[in-house]
């Protein structure tokens, strides 16, 4: 044997225990900084989203509806008199029925329009289905300032202003499209081998959409729900010029009462906002399960 074999021998028994000792981190593992870092990222940004709800429950809070000027004397004179007010001497509940009645009418109807919708472009060839889509994306691109003149023209002609079905036929037009393409590429993502199955055992062509598909797309629908819901809940311009009944305002159209043309009394309305965030986090509540994996589903497959 050779001296340099031997000396080659002895250097590698010398950098075995070192490389033993040595910790190599996994894939995807984090060191010690950068798990600071992206939990010091995570803590900022989790205070810049709650900061303008604490912030507002804590205006709700002052008695005076200028105490957003100060509100460091809201401390020395916190109550909840605010919102004995609102529910006492306002409209508040009206505006709240009037806002279930819209959102949930608007949730059911255009979750039902657009999961038909999507389910027809996913499965069936029609004639015409992908320049279908894109008609239906070619919707959203008008202002609302663009579309409030005709849309009240055909609501008078039907007698549907001042009235619930013709808000939730309003912001049918505006749900169904993006609903449509959401639920679109989530049927895509479920086998066709269903379908067929079902035609096996003898469903017909809805059967096996109401049957087989509807039950696993229920993430889907979650977010299209929630989509649906949101977008009447707080929508005000279409709101605001075809409902003229105060009983029937709703509560982004409510919160409108309190500002006057020479005053605005903004202690009630971060009181009436807090209390309008309820029905939607009981919604949200509701929805979440789902959400995540609608959210993502749809767009693992085109």
């Amino acid at each position: 044997m050779s001296t340099t074999t031997v000396e080659t021998s002895a250097e590698v028994r010398e950098a075995r225990p070192a490389a033993a000792g040595r910790r190599f981190r996994r894939r995807g593992e984090q060191s010690l900084p950068g798990k600071l870092a992206s939990h010091g990222i995570l803590i900022v940004a989790s205070l810049i989203a709650l900061f303008p709800i604490v912030w507002l429950i804590f205006l709700s809070l002052g008695p005076d509806k200028d105490d957003y000027l100060h509100p460091g004397g809201i401390w020395k004179k916190m109550t909840f008199t605010n919102y004995s007010f609102v529910l006492r001497h306002t409209e508040f509940f009206d505006w709240l029925k009037s806002s279930l009645i819209v959102s949930l009418g608007t949730t059911v109807i255009g979750v039902l329009i657009a999961a038909t919708t999507g389910y027809a472009v996913s499965r069936m060839r029609f004639p015409g289905y992908r320049k279908f889509m894109w008609v239906l994306l070619l919707t959203q691109m008008f202002p609302v300032a663009v579309l409030m003149v005709p849309m009240y023209q055909i609501l008078s002609d039907l007698e549907l202003i001042d009235s619930y079905l013709g808000l939730i036929l309003v912001y049918c037009s505006t749900a169904v499209p993006y609903c449509a393409w959401l639920l679109k590429g989530y049927f895509d993502t479920i086998p066709f081998e269903i379908d067929e199955a079902g035609r096996v055992d003898g469903l017909t062509p809805f059967g096996t959409f109401a049957r087989l598909i509807l039950p696993l797309a229920k993430p889907g629908l979650a977010v299209a729900a929630f989509y649906s819901f949101l977008t009447a809940f707080g929508e005000v311009a279409f709101a605001s010029t075809f409902m003229l009944s105060d009983t029937k305002y709703t509560f982004a159209v409510g919160l409108q009462t309190f500002v006057s043309e020479h005053d605005a009394q903004r202690n009630l309305m971060a009181a009436t906002a807090v209390l309008i965030a309820i029905p939607v986090s009981a919604f949200f509540y509701l929805v979440q399960k789902n959400l995540v994996t609608g959210l993502t589903a749809g767009g693992t497959k085109g």
